[in-house]
């Protein structure tokens, strides 16, 4: 016969009982709840007319995660795999506010850490299971650093250069005063988002901004192949899972249990 601790494990880890995916739904409404009232409590009409509502109810959700957080650390075989986890984490700081706002006076703006919460909903739905795509695209982009490090020096070196250039052409009464300031028109052009608080008036400075904007979108695309042919590699040579208990990483194909939590794994 289950024990108690392994009852609520099975509820709180899993979902394959009723009892879990009703522990699930319950969750994931109380964290879109939880969210929405930390919205409108940013809102100052709303605060201002509901403030107390606000305040019972964000005290009556941080309770319920609260406990929620400490089941799981009773239920859990190796509690301190949880708590350094990143999901751990998580569920620490979006308690930690509420209780801190009690005791030091002025830590209220950190309230906007509930937010967090949200990356909950990622677990509760089994996300994590596809977080080994994101793993992925960070091994890509750690793998692609150099390459993306020197496309940034020339991009870098194109807009100081041409921002100097601009400066000498336009001069200080179009709105090019000084060379910093050119270079941020550069690096607005370049980047295709055109604020217009800085134009050029002169024909020869037109004709340099309309070479910056087509040279802008071949640009653009350097670091999307090189990041694309790196996550084309890196699916190629690599297979692992990740628990979805504690979150730990790396674990073999053909791994059975965490090594970390020693929860069975879902493949």
């Amino acid at each position: 016969m289950s024990t108690l601790k392994e009852q609520i494990k099975i509820i709180i880890f899993g979902t394959d009982t009723k009892a879990g995916k009703f522990f699930d739904v319950v969750l994931i409404v109380t964290i879109v709840l939880s969210i929405i009232t930390v919205l409108l409590d940013s809102v100052v009409e709303y605060n201002q007319q509901y403030g107390p509502i606000f305040s019972i109810a964000e005290w009556t959700f941080t309770i319920m995660f609260t406990v929620e957080y400490l089941l799981r650390i009773y239920s859990i075989r190796r509690p301190f795999s949880y708590i350094f986890s990143f999901f751990g984490i998580i569920d620490f700081l979006a308690i930690t506010p509420s209780y801190l706002s009690l005791f030091l006076p002025g830590t209220e703006v950190f309230a906007v850490i509930r937010v967090l919460r949200v990356l909950r909903i990622f677990r509760v739905m089994k996300l994590v299971q596809f977080m080994g795509e994101a793993d992925l695209l960070m091994k890509a982009m750690i793998a692609s650093r150099r390459k993306v490090f020197i496309w940034l020096f020339c991009v870098m070196n194109i807009v100081i250069i041409l921002g100097s250039v601009m400066y000498l052409v336009e001069g200080g009464k179009t709105g090019f005063d000084s060379i910093p300031r050119s270079i941020y028109w550069a690096i607005v052009t370049l980047t295709t988002v055109g604020y217009g608080n800085v134009v050029p008036q002169t024909s020869l400075g037109q004709a340099i901004a309309s070479f910056i904007m087509i040279l802008g979108y071949s640009i653009i695309a350097v670091p999307t192949g090189i990041v694309t042919s790196e996550i084309t590699f890196a699916a190629k040579s690599t297979k692992e899972q990740r628990c979805v208990v504690c979150g730990k990483k790396g674990l073999s194909e053909d791994s059975k249990f965490c090594s970390s939590c020693g929860s069975k794994l879902t493949g």
